[in-house]
C-alpha cells in the first residue's frame, strides 16, 4: 500500500480524523464521481419522470446556466486552456447530449405519424 502526506485545511483535519478508516473508500467513490454537478443530471430526471409527451421531448433543451457552461468549457477547448477536470466535464456533457439526441431521435416516428 502508498503511503500519502496532504496539507489539508485545519477545520478538515478533525474530520478526517474521524474518517480515517473509510479514508481509502472515500477517495476511491470521489474518484468516480461524475465531472458535471447533479443538477445537471436531476434537470434530465425531473423531465423524464414528468412522462413528457412527444412534442415536450422534441422540445426538450438544456438550462440556461448548463449552456452557458458547456460554451465555457468548448472556449477553453478550443483555445487550449482547458484543464484535465473541465476535459473530463466537456466528456460528459457530450455524452449526455448524445443520450438527449438519442431520446429525441427515436421519438421522430412517433411524431412523423401525428402529422
Amino acid at each position: 500500500m502508498t503511503k500519502v502526506t496532504l496539507e489539508l485545511p485545519d477545520d478538515l483535519a478533525p474530520e478526517i480524523q474521524k474518517a480515517r478508516d473509510r479514508l481509502p473508500e472515500l477517495l476511491a467513490l470521489s474518484l468516480k464521481q461524475s465531472p458535471v454537478p447533479a443538477h445537471v443530471y436531476r434537470h434530465i430526471l425531473d423531465f423524464l419522470a414528468t412522462d413528457p409527451s412527444p412534442e415536450a421531448i422534441a422540445a426538450f433543451r438544456p438550462t440556461q446556466e448548463m449552456r452557458e457552461r458547456l460554451e465555457t468549457l468548448l472556449k477553453r477547448s478550443r483555445t487550449g486552456e482547458i484543464t484535465p477536470v473541465e476535459e473530463a466535464e466537456l466528456d460528459e456533457m457530450e455524452r449526455i447530449e448524445h443520450f438527449v439526441v438519442t431520446l429525441k431521435a427515436g421519438n421522430l416516428a412517433f411524431l412523423s405519424r401525428q402529422r
